[in-house]
């Protein structure tokens, strides 16, 4: 889990006490599940807790969080999936780099490609202009339908050490295929962009997000790059819940 050394911004008080106190929570959990282990430590890290209860942990004024927008560049799946996955992340954090790389082909693989899983993305750029910087630029890809090439490519290992100058945003628009890199770059620089990160950025701040990356899976708040099966449970139960909700809806 990765957070800003310090931020001027101010959220606003608009989640109710008891999800600003989950969220709290979820990001005291994150942290010891995903700090840096110990070399002189045997023992596994601990897991934040889902349980199998597909109610237990979820907040339903969340959920409508989930654009669903058929036309949405930075999301992945049907619009109409069962379970959304919305993560709040920056290209700068090393956690939000693990769960690109291990965690999230995997979800893919196994839960967006059958259509129950619905992933969108969201900038939340914490760590100052460069941050600012390649959040425009990965959405400038998404205009020329490249956005997930472009957030492989940032994410891969070793990427975030190279840094996100302009030179370097270049590359990386070269190397997920944006036909367009003249277009790319003044969209990049663009008032469009602009306004679409701080969208997304004072969704993740209002919601009371303090780290990356930070995860709603319809409602239910996850935060850190936690186990694999963490959220796979998370969304069986969300699932599960949906499927549920379908059979008993009236006919």
């Amino acid at each position: 889990m990765s957070s800003p050394q310090s931020s001027s911004k101010t959220r606003p008080a608009l989640i109710v006490a008891g999800v600003a106190v989950a969220a709290a929570l979820a990001a005291l959990a994150s942290y010891t599940a995903t700090k840096p282990a110990d070399p002189s430590a045997s023992g596994s890290s601990s897991v934040a807790e889902v349980t199998a209860d597909p109610a237990s942990g979820v907040y339903p004024e969340l959920e409508k969080y989930a654009r669903r927008d058929a036309s949405d560049r930075l999301a992945l799946g049907r619009a109409d999936a069962p379970v959304v996955l919305i993560e709040y992340a920056d290209f700068k954090c090393g956690y939000c780099g693990k769960f690109a790389r291990d965690t999230e082909p995997v979800l893919v693989e196994k839960y967006v490609e059958n259509g129950t899983l619905r992933i969108e993305w969201r900038n939340f750029p914490i760590f100052g202009e460069e941050s600012e910087a390649v959040a425009r630029a990965s959405w400038a890809a998404g205009e020329q339908g490249r956005f997930w090439q472009f957030h492989k490519a940032a994410y891969a290992d070793g990427a975030k050490e190279k840094g996100f100058g302009t030179e370097r945003l270049r590359a990386l628009a070269e190397e997920a295929g944006v036909p367009d890199l003249a277009r790319f770059a003044k969209d990049s620089e663009g008032a469009a962009a602009r306004e679409s990160v701080r969208k997304d950025q004072e969704q993740g701040y209002a919601l009371g997000a303090t780290s990356t990356p930070s995860f709603l899976v319809n409602g239910r708040p996850i935060a850190g790059a936690q186990p694999l099966e963490t959220f796979t449970e998370a969304i069986e139960a969300a699932a599960e819940k949906a499927r549920a909700g379908q059979a008993g809806a009236p006919r």
